[in-house]
């Protein structure tokens, strides 16, 4: 029997094929995020002070909000570590919660955007009944539901990946944990939870999809039966921003997962954009197509500029 020492913390070899970039890329993704903690947060606060927006689509777009901020920062701050001062070492903690973490708030997403498009759909489809069938209660479970179930989701996934005995190589070839480069160092059998792994994160995705899909073909459907011009063009615009967000969302996600094949090459950028730009392009999205919104924003300004100058 070999004598084994158990691992107690990983390596990480960050962003393939940056060498000598560092500083240039550092820039780069402090700005983003940055960008997306402010962005988020300023819709968060738009939101929560004018009374207009306290209502269910808002009140899904606050959730996004959170979760925006939360899964830019699993990998962000330590990819800056990496590319600053060359700190690679991650503990065992550390690793088990950027996998955690980075599973928990991706499905909690991807099963918030499902419930926007239902709450598209009730409001499109529905309008006399949208506040009865869209109530406070309804908004709350919803909500509670899509958090609750991504914990569970994550909690088996993370279980399982750490469950795993490791005692050879510690260095992770990526930039964060994530279940697929932290099992190649396992030295135990991964078959158990590569297929979870595999099923799990290709069905929560394609199971929302679905439902978009299912929403949006309803949505269609009762945009075309209208009579004015300009609520066809008032309802089409009200659910450009959420299919612009879920693109973002689910190309990077159908491309990293059902492509296996794809080159490692091309699978880093595209993660780093799910992971990077698109928690900063939501905020931008739903304000630049939104009145509302931007009402509000200019709203929360003017009152500063008015305590300022009291």
């Amino acid at each position: 029997i070999k004598n084994h020492t158990a691992v107690t913390e990983f390596v990480l070899l960050g962003i393939p094929h940056t060498e000598g970039q560092e500083t240039v890329l550092f820039a780069v993704f402090l700005t983003f995020y940055l960008c997306t903690l402010l962005g988020n947060l300023l819709i968060l606060v738009a939101v929560l002070s004018d009374s207009r927006l306290h209502t269910p689509m808002y009140f899904f777009l606050c959730n996004l909000s959170v979760l925006d901020i939360g899964f830019s920062s699993v990998s962000t701050p330590k990819v800056l570590a990496i590319l600053l001062l060359r700190s690679r070492v991650i503990s065992l903690g550390g690793c088990v919660c950027q996998v955690f973490f980075y599973h928990f708030l991706g499905s909690t997403e991807c099963l918030l955007y499902t419930v926007m498009a239902y709450d598209r759909f009730a409001a499109i489809c529905s309008p006399l009944r949208y506040t009865i069938v869209m109530n406070r209660r309804v908004c709350a479970l919803l909500a509670a539901g899509t958090w609750v179930t991504s914990s569970f989701h994550a909690t088996i996934l993370t279980t399982l990946t750490f469950q795993l005995p490791y005692c050879g190589s510690n260095v992770v070839d990526y930039f964060f944990c994530d279940i697929f480069p932290v099992v190649k160092l396992a030295c135990g059998d991964t078959l158990v939870i590569e297929t979870v792994s595999f099923t799990n994160i290709g069905l929560v995705p394609m199971t929302c999809f679905l439902l978009i899909l299912a929403s949006y073909v309803r949505i269609v459907i009762a945009i075309l039966k209208m009579r004015s011009a300009e609520g066809r063009r008032k309802a089409a615009s009200t659910c450009v921003s959420h299919l612009s967000v879920v693109t973002l969302f689910f190309g990077p996600c159908a491309l990293i997962y059902t492509q296996p094949s794809l080159s490692e090459v091309l699978v880093t950028p595209v993660q780093i954009f799910g992971n990077v730009v698109t928690p900063m392009l939501n905020p931008t999205i739903y304000t630049l197509r939104n009145k509302d919104v931007k009402g509000a924003l200019k709203k929360l300004s003017g009152a500063q500029i008015v305590s300022e100058e009291r």
